[in-house]
């Protein structure tokens, strides 16, 4: 049982991990950088460790500086919520070698699906449909840019391979656009994840999205918990997230659900993930 949490994020995603602490009776941890030291997540845990600095990269991206307030603090367990090094296998390979609970899956798989290039391959390889893609870097001309974007065809999103919530993205239409949104979303990816590495695909009109829950344990048993409907949404982050999807018969909701579960052992899953 863990005893006390430290929270390796901030804002609204730290509260909410707080209030479910308090109800567990679960002491916790917050971390802050500098501009955050006021912010009221910062006074709802039971105890508050400054980390300096004001940009992510000097803060909440600082590996060390978290196991470090981890250990000052005896907290036995750390939470990275999402976003920041929620996907970093590196961190979550720190905690555990700092004798830390990692609340999250484990390094190997981290590995497999932080990196969304490397997802898609495992993807591609357990028979999963996916969208056609390239790796592309901000380093490239005009013209090798343009090539890749043809090959993966017009209009297509610039993405970051790591993290999530919207960031390091970029819907581009036409070709004058697309060395400076590759450019732009390395550098977003890069401050927001400590990874500038971006891919083309190909841009979906007006898709639906929606997302299906999995649920894995040590023993390669793994279930869908179903499907999430998470198309309402304002600059790639998600506003509305309603269950069932009205847009799934029963026959692509078992579809989906076996994509899912697929990939969760491929990856050799371990607890609950999108």
């Amino acid at each position: 049982m863990i005893q006390k949490l430290l929270v390796a994020n901030r804002g609204e995603i730290a509260r909410r991990i707080f209030r479910t602490c308090r109800e567990m009776g679960i002491a916790t941890v917050a971390v802050h950088s500098g501009p955050d030291a006021d912010a009221p997540f910062a006074a709802e845990a039971d105890e508050a460790v400054p980390l300096g600095g004001a940009a992510p990269a000097d803060s909440y991206l600082r590996i060390d500086l978290l196991v470090d307030a981890a250990r000052r603090t005896g907290a036995d367990a750390v939470h990275p919520g999402y976003g920041f090094l929620s996907e970093d296998a590196a961190f979550a390979r720190a905690c555990l070698d700092a004798g830390l609970t990692f609340v999250g899956p484990p390094p190997a798989a981290i590995e497999s699906m932080g990196s969304k290039l490397r997802s898609k391959a495992i993807m591609a390889a357990a028979g999963v449909p996916v969208l056609a893609s390239r790796e592309v870097t901000p380093a490239q001309d005009d013209e090798d840019l343009a090539a890749a974007a043809e090959e993966v065809g017009w209009p297509l999103l610039v993405k970051a391979s790591a993290g999530g919530g919207g960031r390091g993205m970029r819907v581009v239409r036409q070709r004058t656009d697309l060395v400076e949104a590759v450019a732009g979303a390395s550098r977003e990816a890069a401050s927001a994840f400590g990874d500038g590495t971006v891919f083309l695909e190909r841009w979906i009109e007006g898709p639906r999205h929606v997302e299906v829950q999995v649920l894995a344990d040590a023993h390669g048993a793994v279930v869908s918990l179903f499907e999430r409907e998470c198309s309402i949404q304002r600059r790639h982050q998600k506003v509305v997230e309603e269950a069932p999807s009205p847009a799934v018969d029963t026959a692509l909701r078992e579809r989906m659900g076996a994509a899912s579960v697929a990939l969760a052992r491929a990856c050799a899953y371990e607890g609950v993930g999108t």
